[in-house]
């Protein structure tokens, strides 16, 4: 079967439970080039994050870098707010592993700066660079070399005229902020243009985002700007972006997180693969919530797992459940998993149990089985299971609804459920 997303009458989505891939009708814009990453509906979509080093220390910067794009990023942003920082970009663009973006404020001069130092992109914000001849200027400087440039709309930096017309950042102010930086920059014939509207405030980031996407064929950036530390900033930033990603509206994000950019790398690369727009590179680990029949600790066992799992970076869905009886069963969808029994763990691919081991052996043994399909594929590992691996989990599935019975009182609650529709008058 398919379930369909709508919106405003239109189908958005469809998801088949037996594939593992999202589709979306996503908004169709222009595109455009920053390096190697192509950005617009005809791409994947990107993770961006944004370097906390001081861009002068180049050696700082550049490992920093290498470690927020090993964990996820395409793109990443450094900062480019002094001369010295420019100087910094000379070489830090020439040994990135990823195209680097220089975030400019106020010194339009900047800009001009980091273009000349080889950036593959800009991001300007219309609320402290205001002149249209400044914009322009710049403009031009990266319409010569073939560079993008992002206008980059904050709530927190409005224009003070914007400001006074509306009361606050309202979406309207937002977006009407970007249209006049638009006008600037395609006044001089320059369309490599990427837009954000962000705002703290989740509602009003996405009725922003929303608005501009009906006015504007440009790629947009999604983002949730000031998030905050973990867990709420990853929260709101998910909350903001997730729901636009699925109404088909984003080409590239930005987790603004108060922690290490390496977290922002990781949850919009996560949040991308959860949602089918990228393909699975990092682990997805789903554990049941537990219940009385659960034989182990099953939040102990999951913490351990993820923990095993993550240090090799498998790029897997992984489930820990703590029941034989329902586990492999309601996570027959998951690549591979562990249901734990009496003593004993269940070890099985894609539903079907492969193995039993030790309940010792449970975490070792996820991990062993995870390498191996990996290095050989689900359908070898399949064929690999153990001869009587079925016979001795039926076994443990028996012995366990003997010994416990219906704890959850299935049995009953159903018959229940019976006699009253049953009984029911049928006026």
């Amino acid at each position: 079967f398919c379930v369909c997303i709508y919106r405003n009458n239109c189908i958005l989505s469809r998801y088949n439970p037996t594939d593992k891939l999202m589709i979306y009708k996503r908004r169709q814009t222009s595109q455009i080039q920053i390096g190697k990453v192509g950005i617009g509906s005809n791409f994947p979509i990107s993770v961006q994050s944004m370097t906390t080093t001081k861009t002068r220390n180049v050696e700082e910067t550049l490992a920093q870098i290498y470690e927020i794009a090993s964990n996820g990023a395409d793109i990443v942003r450094v900062t480019c707010n002094e001369v010295e920082a420019a100087q910094g970009l000379v070489e830090i663009t020439q040994r990135s592993p990823v195209p680097i973006v220089a975030d400019i404020h106020f010194q339009y001069k900047l800009a001009l700066a980091a273009i000349d130092a080889g950036v593959d992109g800009l991001r300007l914000n219309p609320g402290n660079i205001r002149k249209e001849s400044q914009i322009k200027e710049v403009a031009k400087e990266a319409l010569r070399v073939n560079i993008p440039i992002r206008i980059g709309v904050n709530g927190g930096s409005l224009d003070k005229d914007l400001l006074e017309k509306y009361g606050d950042s309202t979406p309207e102010a937002l977006v009407e902020s970007a249209m006049k930086e638009l006008k600037y920059l395609e006044d001089v014939d320059f369309t490599d243009i990427k837009i954000s509207v962000k705002h703290s405030n989740v509602p009003l980031m996405i009725e922003s985002y929303r608005l501009l996407s009906e006015k504007v064929e440009y790629p947009l950036h999604l983002g949730v700007t000031e998030a905050g530390p973990l867990p709420g900033g990853l929260i709101k930033s998910t909350a903001g972006i997730a729901t636009l990603l699925n109404e088909g509206i984003g080409d590239t994000i930005r987790f603004s997180l108060t922690a290490d950019p390496i977290e922002e790398a990781k949850s919009g690369r996560q949040l991308l693969e959860h949602l089918g727009l990228r393909d699975r590179n990092s682990l997805d680990l789903i554990a049941c919530p537990s219940c009385g029949r659960a034989e182990v600790d099953v939040i102990k066992v999951a913490e351990e797992a993820q923990d095993a799992l993550n240090k090799e970076n498998i790029p897997l869905q992984v489930a820990v459940m703590g029941c034989v009886v329902n586990g492999p069963g309601e996570a027959r969808s998951a690549d591979l998993g562990i249901a734990a029994g009496k003593n004993k763990g269940h070890l099985f691919i894609r539903g079907e149990v492969v193995k039993v081991v030790n309940e010792k052996d449970m975490v070792s043994s996820l991990l062993d089985e995870a390498r191996l399909i990996v290095e050989e594929g689900i359908e070898s590992r399949l064929a690999a299971a153990d001869d009587n691996a079925a016979e001795l989990a039926q076994k443990d599935v028996d012995d366990l609804m003997s010994s416990q019975g219906d704890i959850n009182n299935f049995v009953n609650r159903k018959k229940s459920v019976v006699e009253i529709t049953s009984n029911q008058d049928n006026d």
